[in-house]
């Protein structure tokens, strides 16, 4: 149960402070009073060095990938702020609040990250009865694939499955689109809320098997006196960049919370598939 933002550019760095303005990081970064079980960030950008370069190790990297991750919560992370002012062509930021008691452990800090793809979720995948997914010993997941992630959670098994699409040949959008055809097989209900960002793409879905937000969540805002800011919980919007001359600059993504009041709601099974070296975008459905 958490929020996520993403954005990517037209293929210049950008940091999230330029995306969004001071007052809506600052509102962002405040939800972190309630998804207090940490946070991340993964950030792409063109380095300063020349690329390819053999200097004695691996050759100077064409995109260069930067994740944090930490257990603090955001709002008492003095590093959130330096990130935050921090330049990149694409980035997925990530707020928690663990799902279904799952221990507040590195391993399973967002982003996750595994084969040059950054993976971030808002769900809870669990059945009707609240077992999570992790209880499930039983399900058909790579367990080699599942320890590439590094995680031991039920995000760690949602990337696990898009990842195993992905090595049957399918594009990005269609490997996460598929895995979420196959875990909703066993787990209709679960939110599969997410973001997958590679050195070429951002993808943002929403898919949540309630859209109503559940009565555990009110009951958790409503314990900070923000019960209204659960009544969209399991929405994701999305606005247009532009540069400074008004033409378009990419794209970014949000989970609700904080002041969107000229930004586009993504239906439900919708997703955003965005380059982050030419900032064009589009929507589909999964």
């Amino acid at each position: 149960m958490c929020r996520l933002l993403g954005y990517a550019t037209a293929g210049f760095n950008l940091s999230l402070n330029a995306i969004l303005g001071s007052e809506n990081v600052a509102a962002f970064r405040e939800l972190s009073e309630i998804h207090n079980d940490g946070w991340g960030v993964a950030q792409l950008s063109d380095p300063a060095e020349t690329p390819y370069i053999r200097d004695g190790g691996a050759p100077t990297p064409e995109t260069g990938t930067k994740i944090y991750k930490s257990t603090i919560a955001a709002r008492y992370d003095s590093t959130f702020e330096a990130l935050a002012n921090e330049p990149a062509r694409g980035a997925l930021w990530h707020l928690r609040l663990a799902s279904s008691n799952l221990p507040l452990i590195m391993e399973n800090q967002h982003p996750f990250y595994a084969n040059g793809l950054s993976f971030i979720h808002n769900g809870d995948i669990s059945d009707a009865n609240g077992r999570n997914i992790v209880t499930n010993r039983s399900y058909p997941v790579d367990h080699s694939v599942l320890l590439s992630t590094g995680g031991r959670s039920d995000t760690a098994i949602f990337f696990a499955v898009i990842l195993e699409y992905i090595g049957f040949g399918f594009p990005l959008d269609e490997a996460v689109a598929q895995a979420v055809r196959e875990l909703r097989q066993a787990y209709p209900k679960s939110s599969y809320n997410c973001m997958i960002q590679s050195e070429d793409q951002l993808v943002a879905l929403r898919a949540s098997g309630r859209e109503v937000t559940s009565p555990r969540v009110v009951e958790i805002y409503d314990e900070y006196g923000r019960g209204a800011q659960a009544a969209d919980y399991r929405v994701m919007r999305y606005r247009a960049l532009e540069d400074e001359n008004g033409a378009p600059a990419g794209v970014v993504v949000s989970s609700s919370g904080y002041e969107q009041g000229d930004w586009t709601d993504l239906e439900n099974d919708q997703m955003i598939v965005a380059s982050n070296r030419n900032g064009t975008f589009r929507l589909r459905s999964i």
